[in-house]
């Protein structure tokens, strides 16, 4: 075999990397450059906070869900392909004040030893680098995506307390209507068969959370009118709470015929990813025939960006990428120095 008709696996993935490279327009290739660098450093000066994030992404299961966010933001960009390639990215340092507000949350979080307020932050700082690096009129392109990056943010725990509070009180309710004698302490139901909890993992918060992303997605790539999708997010903040009353009450009024460990066992597995598919599959059959668009037509166009005279006024910045990343990494590192200081004297 001839030598130049010989190639290894790793020069086939530079060539496959080179034509990838090749396909993205020239007007962005620098851009891109520098956005990456942007979030590296963002990343290095909040790897603390970003740590503590992809810890509860993978090990906590109310949050198991936020790993399929990036992929979904990526998802979103791609229908704006085309378009994106018809637009250079102009640099907006309306952008570096974003940064710096977020850079503000996130040393807040940290002073105050509130994980979620710091968490925010470090998430925003990427988005503010995404809008100060690429500029105004793509930021608004692709809005949705670029919003959608909130959700990397864990929350839920706040709740907790709130829910158990509501679906045990629906409990006792649907308990007693149903015949069954049972009297309540607090999340304790006292009942024949046995004392029941509402524990923190029965409080339907990993599913609310879970709604909570999938119906915003839903509502931006399906629905076109404001008053429908704030009706959709609406039934998938309180079906979820009901459904999750209505399985509490389920497993109490098995357990006084089959007797806890049968019903604890049923609960187990209807609690699982089958309830939460049960309670979507309800929701976008009722909602499917309002339906107004399809995934790809969600946000704006081009040409209905040209109407926004506040865009244009944000497009006349002249400032260069370079300077717009060298802002960035100012601000993160005033940012982490003002929280070294900080930290020595009891504040952090």
């Amino acid at each position: 075999m001839p030598p130049d008709s010989i190639s290894s696996p790793q020069s086939g993935l530079t060539r496959r990397i080179g034509d990838a490279i090749c396909t993205v327009p020239v007007a962005w290739r620098g851009p891109l450059a520098q956005l990456a660098a942007a979030i590296l450093v963002i990343g290095l000066i909040a790897a603390r906070e970003w740590g503590e994030m992809a810890h509860q992404w993978w090990n906590i299961d109310t949050y198991n869900h936020i790993l399929l966010v990036p992929f979904i933001a990526i998802w979103l960009v791609w229908p704006k392909a085309d378009e994106l390639a018809q637009i250079a990215p102009r640099p907006a340092p309306v952008g570096l004040a974003l940064v710096a507000a977020a850079f503000g949350l996130w040393f807040a979080g940290r002073l105050t030893g509130i994980n979620l307020i710091a968490h925010a932050g470090a998430v925003g700082a990427v988005q503010g680098a995404i809008v100060a690096v690429l500029g105004v009129r793509i930021a608004v392109l692709l809005a949705l995506p670029l919003g959608f990056l909130a959700f990397l943010v864990p929350f839920g725990d706040e709740i907790i307390p709130v829910l158990q509070a509501i679906t045990a009180k629906m409990a006792i309710a649907l308990t007693q209507f149903s015949g069954v004698p049972a009297r309540i302490d607090g999340i304790f139901i006292d009942t024949p068969a046995g004392l029941f909890i509402v524990a923190e993992e029965c409080s339907g918060v990993k599913f609310l959370v879970a709604m909570i992303t999938l119906a915003v997605l839903v509502s931006f790539t399906r629905f076109k009118s404001w008053s429908r999708r704030a009706l959709f997010m609406l039934a998938s903040v309180i079906v979820p709470v009901l459904a999750n009353g209505v399985r509490a009450w389920g497993t109490i009024y098995i357990a006084q015929f089959a007797g806890v460990e049968f019903a604890a066992g049923f609960d187990h597995i209807i609690y699982g990813w089958v309830f939460f598919a049960i309670v979507v599959t309800i929701l976008l059959a009722a909602a499917w025939r309002f339906f107004e668009c399809e995934p790809e037509e969600y946000g704006y166009r081009t040409s209905e960006l040209e109407g926004f005279a506040w865009i244009a006024r944000f497009d006349t910045s002249s400032a260069s990428g370079v300077v717009i990343l060298a802002a960035i990494v100012a601000i993160g590192l005033a940012a982490a120095l003002v929280g070294a200081i900080a930290a020595p004297a009891g504040l952090a």
